[in-house]
């Protein structure tokens, strides 16, 4: 455990820098009126209207004489211009010389001065007599720099992004992390579920926190940093928060992209100043999510290399030498989040830096049943509700993804006005996660209707004799989500972790069956396939390039597999010749025809099935439970499935494609 000490210090320290901000404040404006004075004095004296004093008398005689144009009078001080002549019969200079002023002050109750004045034909006025003083003056005369300088604070305020006053804009290189004070993230590790051994790699540093004499006398050291990587969602943050809420440290928070400024140099100040803020809080724990807005790596042949001298580089620089500065046992731990590690610079992650790298993958099914217990104490549950089959109804699920499905089913209970949240609730909140929203606006005409009723018939019946390919659960032809017109749910009845090659060649048969059966029965096909298609291509070319199961091209990776967390981003091609590249090209048609063959023989063999279970599906619109597998198990599998599922080959003595098509019924 810590002392009392550390804690005041770190008490003091955080008074200090809350009555920073206003010394800096108040040191900024003293200075600012201080330059103003100077220069306000500087320039009334070089470049402000100049009047030569004389006496009253004086005036006097050059009115009467017929010398002054123009007078002005206030109070009992007067100001008043020569005529051009007058000045240059008195300067000896030409009439075009300019004009020279000249001030006096007048007797008291002088009344007889407007009179001469316009005997003269002296053009002369009056300034109205200042009612607030001195005080009043001095007063308008401040105004326009406290507006002034009340600009100038707002705008750099606004350009630093700062809440503060003008603490913010003397604040550029200061680190804008989010501190929680000790123990206050309000998480602790009963809050995190799925993700036991993350949670056993990081309980070592609890404990280090709060018993770091049981390791410094063995002469152990605590990792200097730990990188969490993960798929989004899956709690990499939220474990950050529950260390330092189970140890009762402080708690520093900043975001990688933080760091990145404009301005080059900027980044390494707030580097700098982070490190000695988690310093003099030390023992403290200073998180940096998405660490790849900051890490990425530097030059070289990388394809995520950012090169050159940028701010990120610099900023980058900066950190390795910071984590490099601190010695391990002075209670400053730092974890790191990201998504993305291929794109980390290798220096940040070898040991001394980043020692240990955690996995936060993507929780089992014993672990969704975990997650789901936390998400679900406030929330009223009925009867019929099932953790465990909701657990085996959402495979590859993450943390958030949870937490999101618990949070619909309610949402769609209190829709319903319900008072409890049943199965059917999640059930649905299941659907609309997976496959989007019910499109009751969009109505399909009856030719649109009848073709998405067979093509979601054709996946089912296929999808019933795959290996591996779990249990068809659903089948709707609703539209539903962006530009799903119908959809047929298929789950597995376990984790599954391995896939042979015959369970890839059944799934590309599956995702081909839509197709198939629009050929069947109406004899052409429609657009409704083209996403099908796309998944059918990707999963037959990582069959050949990735996972090396063609035997023409044999166990020879073409494409660089790198660890990837984000989905849709594909892997970098290996340089092939001409010759291999046409040879893959063939090898992947090879695969997708013959799935095709085997869906066409599979529906054709089994039209009866088809056509009954698609009417039934057109009828009710939705097909699941009894009345789905009442259908479904009817269905009779060809007797080439077999070798075709284990060697992928065809019988040669007839092409399945032709004989089934030639079987089917191509009318409309």
């Amino acid at each position: 455990m810590f002392s009392n000490s550390n804690k005041n210090r770190s008490q003091n320290q955080n008074s200090d820098q809350s009555r920073s901000p206003f010394r800096s404040f108040g040191g900024g404006l003293l200075i600012f009126f201080v330059f103003f004075l100077i220069l306000n004095t500087f320039l009334s004296s070089q470049f402000g209207n100049r009047y030569d004093e004389v006496p009253y008398s004086e005036f006097i005689e050059q009115v009467e004489a017929n010398k002054v144009r123009r007078a002005t009078i206030q109070d009992q001080r007067i100001q008043y211009e020569l005529k051009p002549s007058a000045v240059a019969a008195e300067a000896d200079e030409d009439a075009a010389a300019a004009t020279r002023r000249y001030e006096t002050v007048s007797l008291p109750n002088d009344d007889s001065l407007t009179t001469l004045l316009q005997q003269h034909e002296v053009e002369f006025s009056a300034i109205p007599t200042d009612e607030g003083g001195w005080f009043g003056g001095l007063l308008g005369w401040l105004i326009w720099p406290l507006l002034i300088f009340s600009l100038y604070s707002f705008l750099l305020r606004r350009a630093q992004g700062g809440p503060g006053g003008g603490a913010a804009a003397l604040g550029i290189g200061k680190s804008n992390a989010r501190a929680y004070s000790e123990g206050k993230t309000g998480v602790r590790f009963s809050d995190v579920a799925g993700v036991d051994e993350a949670k056993a790699e990081l309980e070592e540093v609890v404990d280090y926190l709060k018993n770091s004499d049981k390791y410094t006398r063995l002469g152990a050291r605590i990792p200097k940093g730990l990188l969490l990587i993960g798929p989004p969602g899956t709690g990499k943050t939220l474990l950050a928060r529950a260390v330092a809420g189970e140890a009762g440290v402080p708690f520093l928070s900043i975001s990688g992209s933080e760091f990145i400024e404009l301005f080059v140099g900027v980044g390494a100040s707030r580097v700098r100043d982070l490190f000695k803020q988690a310093q003099k809080q030390s023992p403290c724990i200073v998180f940096i999510d998405e660490l790849d807005a900051l890490g990425r790596s530097r030059g070289g042949n990388s394809p995520f290399a950012g090169g050159g001298f940028s701010e990120q580089e610099q900023t980058l620089n900066q950190l390795l030498n910071e984590m490099d500065g601190f010695d391990a046992n002075t209670g400053v731990i730092i974890l790191a989040a990201t998504n993305r590690p291929e794109v980390l610079d290798p220096a940040l992650q070898r040991p001394g830096r980043f020692d240990r790298q955690v996995l936060v993958d993507r929780p089992d099914k014993k672990g969704r049943e975990a997650i789901l217990k936390v998400h679900t104490p406030g929330v009223k549950l009925a009867q019929d509700v099932d953790l465990v089959k909701l657990a085996a109804r959402t495979p590859g699920f993450a943390g958030a993804d949870l937490a999101n499905l618990v949070n619909e089913a309610a949402l769609l209970a209190a829709r319903r006005e319900g008072d409890e949240v049943k199965m059917a609730d999640f059930n649905e909140a299941i659907e609309r996660v997976i496959a989007g929203l019910e499109k009751k606006s969009r109505v399909l005409n009856e030719t649109e209707k009848r073709t998405v009723a067979f093509h979601e018939t054709g996946h089912a019946i296929v999808g019933s004799l795959m290996p591996g390919a779990g249990k068809v659960e659903k089948i709707s032809i609703v539209p539903r989500g962006v530009g799903a017109l119908g959809y047929t749910l298929q789950l597995p009845e376990e984790d599954r972790f391995l896939v042979g090659e015959d369970e890839l060649r059944g799934r590309i048969a599956i995702l081909l069956a839509g197709r198939s059966a629009e050929e069947l029965i109406f004899g052409k096909v429609s657009t409704g396939a083209g996403d099908d298609i796309q998944k059918a291509t990707d999963l037959a070319e990582r069959f050949v390039t990735v996972y090396g199961m063609s035997d023409r091209l044999g166990p020879i990776a073409f494409e660089k597999q790198q660890q990837q967390f984000l989905e849709g981003m594909s892997n970098p091609r290996r340089t092939v010749s001409p010759q291999v590249a046409e040879l893959i090209d063939h090898e992947v048609k090879a695969i997708i025809d013959g799935a095709h063959s085997m869906a066409l023989t599979i529906l054709a063999q089994n039209r009866q099935v088809l056509e009954t279970t698609a009417e039934v599906l057109l009828a009710d619109e939705v097909l699941e439970a009894s009345a789905l597998w009442e259908n479904l198990s009817q269905v009779n599998a060809p007797d080439e499935l077999d070798r075709w599922l284990k060697t992928g080959q065809l019988p040669e003595d007839k092409p399945l494609m032709q004989t089934a098509l030639a079987n089917g019924d191509r009318a409309f």
